[in-house]
């Protein structure tokens, strides 16, 4: 090749790259042009909001008196009025109770045995049963709240059951009213686990579990040294979804129990509800939304931690 045309070459590629780049930084102000809208819907309706929950919850607002009309920022007062009131303490203790037993033990087994169920039988079962669980997770809450209150009422349909066999009637939503709404809340958000899991078990290697069958493993030994360690990035996912949207359920337990009797049922969203909005006092009730967060964000490590997820 003569010098002449190796220069040329080299002058065509040099331009080449210079419309490339003029090209590319075109299509990114392009691109960023599209996505200014988006940007400006997610500050207003997302990011202005959480700066302005940390804000609230270290002042004195309130919906009525005279911290209504000149709000103070009041620092650490109302996390201290918080941890010294008693009805907290409670309510924080009924929230991990009723996040165990509905969330990480209800929904989270239930779902799991009821996708390995599915998995293992024809189609006519799985469309029946599938039917019935996404019934439940498609009512809404308040219906959800109706239906068991019909259910668990004093004339409700356990004891007209339980008067076939001649037992006594049981005021189940005042003497047993957290199991009340344990039982509610699982059997309305089961179906998002069974969901999760039947994916996840679709994407199990079909030549593992025949390797573990020949090598004479049974069937609840390839779930349990097989199946769940490969699906254990799902199980992770699972826990951290059905425990944000447990800690903050309100409209089910509200309209079922009204976190009643006493403070039986009065988890922190209701107690939040209570100080903010039948108090007034949106200080001290965003405060106790913080409290939500951190638990949220403690079990989501927790869970990745024990299952040991990589991120």
């Amino acid at each position: 090749m003569s010098t002449n045309s190796t220069l040329e070459f080299g002058a065509s590629t040099g331009n080449r790259k210079q419309v490339r780049r003029r090209t590319s930084g075109h299509v990114g102000w392009r691109a960023a042009l599209f996505m200014l809208p988006s940007w400006v819907l997610l500050l207003v309706f997302f990011f202005v909001p959480i700066l302005l929950t940390f804000y609230f919850a270290f002042t004195n607002l309130s919906l009525t008196g005279a911290a209504s009309a000149s709000t103070q920022f009041v620092g650490f007062r109302n996390f201290a009025s918080m941890f010294a009131d008693p009805t907290f303490r409670v309510s924080v203790l009924k929230t991990l109770v009723f996040l165990i037993f509905s969330a990480i033990v209800g929904q989270q087994l239930l779902g799991l045995i009821l996708a390995v169920l599915m998995n293992e039988r024809n189609r006519t079962f799985r469309s029946v049963i599938g039917v019935l669980v996404l019934a439940g997770w498609v009512t809404p809450e308040i219906v959800v709240a109706f239906i068991f209150f019909a259910f668990f009422s004093d004339t409700g349909t356990l004891d007209s059951i339980l008067q076939w066999f001649h037992v006594k009637p049981i005021a189940w939503l005042y003497t047993f009213p957290m199991v009340a709404v344990v039982i509610a809340n699982i059997w309305h958000g089961t179906a998002f686990s069974m969901l999760v899991y039947q994916a996840a078990l679709g994407d199990v290697p079909k030549e593992i579990l025949e390797s573990a069958m020949m090598d004479g493993a049974g069937r609840f030994q390839r779930l349990w040294r097989v199946t769940l360690p490969v699906i254990r990035g799902s199980i992770a996912t699972n826990m951290v979804l059905i425990t944000l949207q447990t800690l903050g359920l309100f409209t089910l337990i509200f309209s079922l129990t009204g976190g009643g009797p006493g403070n039986k049922t009065e988890t922190l969203p209701i107690y939040m509800y209570q100080q903010a909005f039948a108090d007034y006092q949106l200080g001290y009730g965003t405060a106790i939304s913080l409290i939500l967060l951190l638990i949220g964000i403690i079990a989501s490590i927790v869970y990745i931690r024990t299952l040991k997820v990589e991120l």
